[in-house]
Order: C-alpha cells, then structure tokens, then sequence
C-alpha cells in the first residue's frame, strides 16, 4: 500500500525540495494573518480568553482551511469568494485606520469587542479563511500534490499559532507593529480584489514576501515609552509633588 502512495504521488527529490518551499511561503504570508489574530483577540480583555480564543480558533480554522484545500478547484471557480475575501479584509483595515483614540491620548482597541469567548472564536476562524484563499491558490500553483499541500498547511497553521501568541506580546512592545500588520493586511486584501478583476495583474508571490518584509522592517523599528511616571523610584515621585506644592 506504501509502494501504490508512493507512486500514486510521484513522490521524491522534487517532492521533498518543495515541501519546504511550502512551509517558508506559509510561514511568511502568515505573519500579517497572525498579526491581524492577535488584534483581534485584543478584543477580550483577560489575557486566558485571549489564549483560549486562539486555540479554540485555530482549530476550527484548521478544520475550514483543510476543507478549502480539498475543495479548492471548485471553490476558486466562484469569483465571488474571492471577492468576499478581499471584502472582509479591507472592512477590517477600514475599521482600524478609521476607529478614534482614548480621551487620554493613548490608542485603544482597534477592531471588534467581544463580551464572550465565543464571540471571538468565529471572527478568528473566518479571518484566517480569508488569508487562506490568497495561501492556498499559492500553494497550489506551486504544487498539485494536495498531501504535500495539506501537510504545508498543516505546519502552516501550528507556525501561525506561534506567531499570534508572539504577537499579542509585541503589539504593546513596538509602537508602529500594529500599524504595519494591518498595512499588510490591506495588501493581502488588495492583492484579493485584483486577481478578481484581472488576474494577470497580480503582483508576484515573491513581491508580496519583499513588501511584507520592509513593511514590518518599520513596525518593529521603533519600541514604546515606557511609563515614566510608574517606573519612576516611589521616594523621587513623593520628593517632586512636595516640590510641586
């Protein structure tokens, strides 16, 4: 049965120097997906809904993302999907670039607030649907082995768990982190809404991974202050408002 599976997939060289190709390329498009994850979570306040939500998540992403690279071929002939896709990602870009600050001056929230656990775990799920139309039509015409493809998308998703929960730490480290994830987001959605259009205007997979990668160069270039007034030594702030009064 081995020899016939073997056989069946052509399996070796080849097969063996595309996998990894696969896992870079889903490695790579899923940095925006991750980021987008961990602001989406940033929506619950306890930090535990917040890691629950994206394991309950995930796995249900899992389970749409397999079934999206099983039924791909007759998925991607409806124009529609891929434009509900493309829709839903810019309506999140929209909705963070356009959402106020705190009176205080400080940024908030930006995206959906959730008042349960199970108001988030759908929005995940479907947000990583969405990064996976642009992922698994990569994949694909990179390989038409669906095991290897499934395999790929498999470590796909694991990587990506890592990355959000990396993610959810950095977005308060680095003042310009978020600002450059939902930037590349809004290139994934465009990028979407132009195969939709005219696909022969879609820019390459490796142009993608060279804008993402200088795009996020930015986000992490720059920490945040931290509070001075907290880390101030308690007998220094006592001595400064008695000289303030």
């Amino acid at each position: 049965m081995l020899d016939t599976f073997l056989n069946s997939s052509d399996f070796g060289l080849e097969t063996l120097l595309l996998l990894p190709v696969l896992i870079s390329l889903e490695a790579v498009l899923s940095a925006d997906n991750a980021i987008a994850l961990a602001a989406l979570t940033q929506g619950l306040q306890d930090p535990k809904l917040q890691q629950r939500a994206l394991n309950i998540g995930l796995v249900l992403a899992y389970v749409l993302r397999m079934t999206l690279i099983l039924t791909a071929t007759w998925v991607m002939k409806f124009w529609q999907v891929e434009l509900a896709g493309a829709l839903y990602l810019l309506w999140l870009v929209v909705q963070y670039f356009t959402s106020s600050s705190n009176e205080d001056g400080e940024r908030s929230h930006h995206g959906p607030r959730f008042t349960s656990l199970w108001q988030a775990i759908p929005m995940i799920a479907i947000t990583d649907l969405a990064f996976s139309l642009d992922s698994v039509t990569t994949a694909i015409a990179i390989s038409q082995e669906i095991w290897l493809i499934l395999l790929g998308a498999t470590i796909g998703i694991i990587t990506l768990r890592f990355m959000a929960g990396l993610f959810i730490r950095w977005l308060d480290e680095f003042a310009h982190l978020e600002d450059a994830g939902y930037i590349t987001v809004a290139l994934v959605g465009l990028r979407l809404l132009v195969r939709v259009i005219n696909p022969q205007l879609v820019p390459s997979e490796w142009l993608m991974v060279g804008m993402i990668a200088l795009i996020f160069a930015w986000g992490f270039s720059e920490r945040t202050q931290p509070n001075l007034e907290v880390a101030a030594d308690p007998v220094e702030a006592e001595e400064s408002a008695e000289v303030k009064k």
